[in-house]
């Protein structure tokens, strides 16, 4: 009995639902890959973030503008209670 070529071994030819062939080169090398697909949603999303940590970057240099001055006013509040309170003192 002759076996036949199409037996236990043999491979299943080509259909449909195979995978694209892929290139290897781009693969192996993304950075040199020019041509990316971009997801329009995530770009929106990223151009969001970015906008909005451009506005809390902002926001963030205000809160720190009106802290210094705060303490600053403060340290000159208490600067001037002890320069009063010693000249008090020294006039008794």
């Amino acid at each position: 009995m002759v076996a036949s070529p199409k037996g236990s071994e043999a491979v299943p030819e080509a259909s449909d639902h195979s995978f694209p062939p892929a290139d290897a080169g781009a693969e192996l090398n993304p950075d040199q890959n020019e041509n990316l697909p971009v997801d329009p949603i995530s770009a929106d999303e990223e151009a969001k973030v970015a906008k909005k940590t451009k506005k809390q970057q902002k926001n963030d240099a205000m809160d720190t503008l009106k802290s210094a001055i705060i303490m600053s006013g403060i340290v000159a509040a208490l600067a001037g209670a002890v320069f009063s309170i010693t000249k008090k003192l020294k006039e008794k």
